[in-house]
């Protein structure tokens, strides 16, 4: 019995950042339900894959989830959705809100009809000045401050090589939808939950870059200098990388006793945290010229005995072979009849002792048939919404 056993949630959204919210739910336990348009979710055909329709980035964010397939532009796959919203505990979706009532999905009509359904939108914008537009990872990096960010550390702006809005966000729409279930539970009453791209990076990225901006007059200006300095990367040694993170005053003077250098420790620009966040550019600059001398097994062995936090830097490509990730099967193999073999990341978290375990994500449609009876449609009204395109099914193989 996983947590969210029972939970129903029909999830409208594309992409990757309703989908990974709605994937978290579904590594809890829930069911989770993926109404897609005829074509798929685009991330179907982005990346690799070994069938049409099951490409990298869907498997991504996609598995352990059902699929129904409607055409919306139509009246009949538009009731048929109807039919399945009333089966649900969770509907959620990342559509501009101009586009909602057309469809009959504005919030107060299904919330009127369905008093306990939790009601997610997930947005680019809350009502406001930006109310409506498009949002997506590479705008919201530029407009939440990333870009800024990198460009105050390193001198050029640029984007995250991850698509950190959407995944972030994916997490923030995930617990959201988590309280709103927990408020069902003790008022019987449903709820209407808004999460934006925009106002949710902004507050991510402003735990410690408001920095001084908390209060009136400001103390300083945006930005905590330690993660903003330019020598804050891994520590290049003799033959390779280190990630390596002297942090306490203990550690700072054990490393500089380490490298023959205890004067450093009683430097008043590094003698305490506040001292050391003032002049981190200095010190880290200077740590990195000691670094540099020795190889990256004699950090880590030197770090462990000084009971500094060091650890190598990996590559992607050795993540699969880590010991640790090893040790515990994080990596999971799903055996699929058609794709032979499909590895996931696993879930990162247990319930209990025990760590979820991961199915395949769904074809396009391939509960279309059995949800939609399910909620009330009869074989022949199927059959008449697949027959007209408002409904699609998989089609058989020769």
């Amino acid at each position: 019995m996983r947590p969210l056993q029972g939970v129903r949630v029909l999830d409208l959204s594309s992409v990757i950042f309703g989908p990974l919210a709605s994937q978290v739910l579904a590594d809890y336990g829930a069911e989770v339900v993926k109404i897609e348009p005829p074509k798929g979710d685009s991330t179907r055909h982005t990346g690799p894959a070994a069938e049409p329709g099951m490409a990298a980035m869907f498997l991504g964010s996609n598995r352990s989830k059902k699929s129904v397939a409607l055409d919306l532009k139509q009246p009949a796959a538009q009731k048929a959705l109807q039919a399945l919203i009333g089966t649900a505990d969770v509907f959620m979706h990342s559509m501009r809100p101009q586009k909602l009532a057309g469809l009959g999905l504005a919030p107060e009509a299904l919330r009127a009809r369905h008093p306990r359904l939790v009601y997610a939108s997930l947005l680019g914008f809350l009502p406001g000045p930006y109310a409506g537009r498009p949002a997506y990872d590479d705008v919201i990096q530029g407009m939440s401050g990333l870009a800024d960010l990198m460009d105050q550390q390193s001198g050029e702006a640029r984007y995250l090589p991850t698509i950190a809005a959407d995944k972030t966000c994916g997490h923030v729409a995930a617990h959201a939808i988590l309280a709103a279930l927990w408020q069902r539970e003790r008022t019987g009453q449903g709820a209407f939950v808004e999460v934006p791209m925009f106002e949710s990076m902004v507050g991510f990225n402003l735990v410690e870059h408001f920095y001084g901006q908390h209060f009136e007059p400001p103390r300083s200006v945006p930005g905590y200098p330690r993660v903003l300095a330019p020598w804050r990367r891994p520590y290049r040694t003799s033959d390779g990388l280190v990630a390596m993170m002297p942090y306490t005053d203990l550690h700072w003077q054990r490393f500089f006793a380490e490298v023959g250098a205890p004067q450093h420790a009683s430097d008043p620009r590094f003698t305490d945290i506040a001292a050391r966040t003032a002049h981190i550019a200095e010190l880290l600059e200077l740590a990195s010229g000691y670094v540099v001398r020795q190889t990256t097994a004699h950090w880590l062995a030197a770090c462990e005995r000084l009971e500094i936090p060091a650890a190598p830097v990996a590559r992607l490509d050795e993540l699969r072979s880590d010991e640790h990730l090893a040790a515990i099967g994080f990596f999971e193999e799903v055996q699929d009849p058609a794709m032979g073999t499909v590895r996931f990341p696993g879930v990162g978290v247990r319930f209990d002792g025990r760590r979820p375990p991961v199915a395949m994500p769904p074809r396009l449609g391939e509960h279309t048939r059995a949800l939609l009876a399910e909620a009330g449609l009869d074989a022949p009204q199927i059959q008449a919404l697949v027959d007209q395109g408002a409904a699609i099914v998989p089609q058989p193989k020769n």
